[in-house]
């Protein structure tokens, strides 16, 4: 356990996002027993001039001007810094050497106003923690000194467009100028040991406590309940992008006696494909993150019909880890990363697979395999992915006094 330090947090996503991020639940355990200051990715030059209506974008216009603070007091172990600083829109440039010394200025820039707040706080010999960030972040090693500096590797952004021009060349620099890194998956862990040595995979933190019904009163939804078992369903966003339209079709059209719950938002590729056609699927549209269990609470199975591409295959999918935290006998398609959960799903490749996996998952369910996949999901809080980080910290630490 890491106890009475000063921890400075920052990543891609911002305090204030819509939804839950690991660099956010992150600060937060660490502020448990420590000090910490998160700070928000500077406004960008781009962002500025084209979100410019959004609150996000307004918000920090207004505190640009001084009418806000850039410090928040979230409560007594942990601020938000949200910069004073314009971040230049640098990423389109094509020459190396150039992009370099322009995103140092924007580094240096950035780190001027996460040092003013540092000192404000009177943080000592700080443990900079770096969730992602390789690009905004990739000089504050030097530019700010820290006592450690860990860089946390968990999603494939470098094949996104934005990231992939500069960041794939930045990212395995950037991890090795850490003292380690931690990953979720063995996939980033050894693709960050090709530079970095000390790196090591240490799963990813969940939020599980909406994800429970252990005392038995969670009500299943009625548009759910009214629905003929087995119900085999999906929660999220239903996205062609993600998810295997194909497969689905398949299970529906080869089992006619199952009846298919899909729960969540639907893109213009799924409002149009063939499964609204089928009388043994149920659209239920898009529901409150609190209501959410409930539905899950309903299904006889739940399913991840993950298209696999270069994103899919490597990511962490926590859609598994609530399934589990349900107790559902759950039926994913095989990625690299799901070979996490091999012990705890069923991994089937295609779609005549999938109907085989589902069958097999149906029959072998029981009260004990419930328990067995709750107790497994309980193990992946936040509190043990950040004890994982503490325990490298104080190895870390160790090898230092030995030296």
């Amino acid at each position: 356990m890491i106890e009475n330090r000063d921890f400075i947090v920052f990543g891609l996503q911002p305090w204030d996002l819509d939804i839950a991020s690991t660099c956010k639940y992150t600060a937060i355990e660490m502020s448990k027993k420590n000090r910490v200051l998160f700070v928000n990715p500077p406004l960008t030059r781009n962002m500025m001039l084209r979100q410019k209506d959004t609150e996000q974008v307004k918000k920090r216009m207004r505190i640009l001007k001084g009418e806000e603070p850039d410090l928040v007091k979230e409560h007594d172990n942990l601020w938000v810094l949200y910069p004073r600083t314009i971040a230049e829109s640098v990423n389109w440039i094509p020459f190396n050497f150039i992009f370099d010394r322009f995103n140092y200025i924007n580094n240096k820039r950035f780190a001027k106003k996460i040092k003013e707040a540092a000192d404000k706080l009177g943080f000592k010999k700080y443990i900079l923690f770096d969730d992602n960030n390789m690009i905004i972040g990739f000089y504050l090693k030097e530019l700010l000194q820290p006592d450690m500096f860990i860089y946390l590797l968990r999603d494939a952004v470098t094949l996104v467009s934005y990231h992939a021009r500069h960041g794939t060349r930045l990212q395995p620099e950037i991890i090795r100028k850490a003292d380690f890194a931690v990953c979720n998956s063995e996939f980033f862990a050894n693709y960050a040991r090709q530079t970095n040595p000390r790196s090591y995979m240490i799963g990813q933190g969940c939020d599980l406590s909406m994800y429970n019904d252990r005392d038995g009163t969670l009500k299943v939804p009625e548009d759910l309940e009214k629905i003929q078992k087995p119900r085999i369903g999906y929660v999220g966003f239903l996205t062609k992008i993600r998810l295997d339209i194909e497969v689905l079709v398949h299970i529906a059209e080869q089992k006619p006696e199952w009846n298919l719950t899909l729960v969540g938002p639907e893109d213009e590729a799924f409002q149009n494909s063939k499964l609204h056609q089928l009388d043994n699927v149920f659209f239920l549209g898009r529901k409150k993150p609190s209501e959410l269990a409930a539905y899950i609470k309903g299904f006889d199975l739940a399913l991840n019909p993950q298209i696999v591409n270069e994103i899919t295959d490597v990511n962490y999918p926590l859609k598994i880890d609530e399934y589990l935290a349900m107790g559902k006998p759950t039926v994913a398609t095989k990625t690299t990363f799901m070979e996490y959960f091999r012990d705890y799903t069923y991994l089937p490749s295609n779609k005549e697979e999938y109907v085989e996996a589902i069958e097999k998952a149906l029959q072998e369910n029981s009260p004990q395999e419930e328990k067995r996949r709750i107790e497994y999901a309980s193990t992946h809080t936040w509190e043990n992915f950040v004890d994982k980080i503490y325990q490298y910290i104080g190895e870390t630490e160790k090898m230092r006094n030995q030296t």
